[in-house]
């Protein structure tokens, strides 16, 4: 019997069954933009090996207006429908379903002609959008249903319809952004028309036996969104027009509420999802934060869903079912939620990957095939980057040993893993733990690796990472200054006021980690619910709580500074630098920039301002952090090319910027796919 009851269940859809309740989401990879089919399909058909039950392509527009951005994929021609049948014909070969998203992003389209129910422009996009009249609704109704035709002739078992996150079909729905005053507006049952005309004309299009799914928002998560009896009503409508499917969708784009970062806890709106259970008769997906089997057990197991949606943990494992099912959870490479070679990427108009999976949206480029001459690979350093090298070069056969003067794997994973918000690292951590042990890598921890002991292997990669940037600032060897390693990692007492000396990341995650005592909010609902003012959507409108945010009082009183006079964390994600920035607001934090750190003393940081040192100021802080970036450590290489012996050297050795994990795995795996 599967430890994954619920999890690996057919799910008969009447015309069809999927072999199990994993749908992979939508995610919107860059792929499709490449134009080069042959990547798209194999991205694609690498997940159907990994027996995921339904996939969703990225989202498609409908027609130019529609499009996401000026560029993006449509489906609209008879070539588009010959590219996509590449897609379809490779991923049935493998033995996968797959269903391609239409999606008209209405005011968030990013471009001049975008269009909307009302000329209200986003807060996220610079462009205006022209209201549409009843002809132009009329066209956009008729090119959704023309695109859900094509993507059926391409050879898609169905199509998603997305109706939710703010997009065209969502904007209709609320008052936030729909002020028409004709039948496409005014009551609910007016604003509502135009996502129940469009699955019924595509039902009308498709036929019977191809599958719609109706991505509808359970909680919109701004102003005057809908109401919970709005949200059943529009699914009971929309069951009733012809979907087969209903898929969750949580928060607006432009909601100021962290949905699916690695900060919200897991599974965090399952229990919306489940309101809607037993009120409509066809299946009902959940999604966001759903990462490992047994969370998505959990959830199917409590009747929160019919089936659960993960997307970017296909990024980080597209074999994530296959090894459910083979009882190889452990061996499951886990989505950290960190969003970094996802979302910042898209959002920076890169190619999408994954932090922890460099091969994903790469599958025909990083290939590790199995070397023709074996080699003796030594590595230093046990930390992202050495971790990545060691397994890539297990896997393509050779004999790997790998050090760490620690005595554990990790490297600065660890003092990563520490900061509430962050706890996702514990389980990165655990995994790479796993297939070191399995791919049988020779492993030494507690060791101090000279130039001599890295004589006589066939290639050697150095991976010592880095080391705190001394600021210089006199004083600063008191006993009450401590750097970033001191508080995260050996835990040294810290007092009730802090002077953290570095906005960058290590400076936020210091930050972060010194507000909060006891539970993280990240690992009780509740409490993070309280934080970010979430509330039930049948007690409040668009589930906002009235009262607003309430975070718990800070633990300590921190100033957060930094040399440069500009927004305090401008360098961090793009798609998470605002969580953080507001978590620390919320929590009070006394942000300082533009300064000189001239001296420490029993009175304090003594601090000056700009180039002329002006304005003297000391901040009386019992504890003063060090935060002030890292320096490579590279003296291993240097001794080794003192002695003629070759090497590579990566990751923080290599480019001492910040903890950058993205960039030391994905140059590891590379270098080892090399050897």
């Amino acid at each position: 019997m599967t430890v994954y009851p619920n999890l690996l269940a057919p799910l008969d859809l009447g015309f069809t069954t999927l072999k199990n309740r994993v749908l992979m989401g939508s995610m919107h990879t860059g792929l499709e933009e490449t134009r080069d089919w042959n990547r798209v399909a194999e991205f694609y058909a690498e997940r159907a090996r990994g027996e995921v039950g339904l996939m969703v392509t990225g989202g498609i527009g409908p027609n130019l207006e529609g499009s996401v951005l000026p560029g993006a994929s449509m489906m609209t021609t008879a070539e588009d429908v010959a590219n996509h049948s590449i897609v379809t014909q490779r991923v049935h070969d493998a033995g996968g379903k797959i269903a391609m998203q239409i999606l008209h992003a209405g005011r968030y389209a990013y471009g001049p002609k975008c269009v909307a129910p009302s000329a209200i422009k986003s807060p996220i996009s610079p462009f205006p959008p022209t209201e549409l009249d009843e002809e132009g609704i009329e066209k956009q109704i008729s090119d959704i249903v023309n695109a859900a035709r094509l993507a059926q002739e391409a050879g898609y078992d169905g199509v998603e319809i997305m109706g939710s996150e703010g997009y065209f079909l969502n904007q209709f729905l609320v008052t936030h952004t729909n002020k028409r005053e004709d039948r496409w507006g005014g009551s609910y049952e007016n604003r509502m028309r135009l996502p129940i005309e469009v699955v019924r004309r595509t039902r009308e299009a498709v036929g019977t036996d191809f599958i719609i799914i109706y991505r509808l928002s359970m909680i919109d998560l701004v102003p005057n969104g809908s109401t919970h009896d709005e949200v059943v009503q529009l699914a009971q409508e929309v069951e009733k027009a012809g979907a087969t499917i209903i898929n969750t969708g949580i928060g607006w784009h432009e909601a100021r509420i962290p949905t699916i970062a690695t900060s919200v806890p897991r599974a965090a709106f399952a229990w919306v999802t489940k309101k809607l259970m037993g009120k409509v008769s066809i299946p009902v997906i959940t999604s966001n934060r759903i990462n490992t089997p047994e969370v998505g057990e959990e959830v199917l197991a409590t009747g929160c869903a019919d089936m659960v949606s993960l997307a970017r943990p296909m990024l980080a494992d597209a074999h994530f079912v296959a090894k459910a099912m083979a009882g190889e959870g452990a061996r499951i490479a886990p989505c950290i939620a960190c969003n970094q070679a996802c979302l910042d990427h898209t959002f920076g108009g890169k190619l999408t990957s994954c932090l922890v999976n460099p091969m994903a949206c790469h599958e025909t480029e990083l290939v590790l095939e199995e070397a023709a001459q074996k080699k003796s690979v030594a590595i230093v350093g046990a930390g992202p980057a050495g971790l990545s090298t060691a397994l890539a070069a297990a896997v393509r056969g050779h004999q790997v040993t790998l050090y760490d003067k620690s005595d554990e794997i990790g490297g600065q994973l660890n003092m990563a893993k520490q900061v509430p918000g962050k706890e996702e690292f514990w389980g990165l951590v655990d995994w790479y733990r796993t297939m070191v042990r399995d791919a049988e890598i020779s492993l030494e921890l507690g060791r101090a690796v000279t130039a001599e002991d890295l004589t006589g292997f066939d290639e050697v990669v150095i991976a010592t990472g880095v080391s705190p940037r001394d600021p210089e600032i006199p004083g600063q060897d008191r006993d009450n200054v401590l750097s970033y390693i001191d508080v995260l990692r050996h835990k040294k007492p810290v007092g009730k006021s802090v002077a953290v000396i570095g906005a960058g990341g290590i400076g936020f995650d210091v930050s972060e980690y010194l507000l909060h005592e006891g539970v993280s909010p990240a690992e009780d609902l509740p409490t993070w619910m309280r934080e970010w003012g979430v509330a039930d959507p049948e007690e409040h409108r668009s589930g906002l709580a009235p009262e607003g945010p309430r975070p718990e009082a800070p633990a300590r009183e921190v100033t957060l500074l930094q040399r440069k006079k500009q927004a305090h964390g401008k360098g961090l994600g793009k798609t998470t630098g605002w969580i953080h920035r507001a978590t620390l607001k919320m929590k009070e934090v006394n942000f300082v920039g533009g300064v000189n750190y001239e001296r420490i003393d029993d009175e304090g940081l003594h601090l000056s301002f700009g180039e002329a040192r002006e304005n003297p100021t000391v901040i009386k802080a019992e504890t003063i952090v060090l935060c002030a970036g890292q320096v490579s450590d590279r003296s291993l290489a240097d001794d080794l090319a003192a002695k003629g012996i070759s090497c590579h050297v990566i990751g923080g050795a290599d480019v001492a910027a910040e903890l950058d994990a993205k960039r030391a795995i994905n140059q590891g795996t590379r270098l080892a796919a090399q050897f």
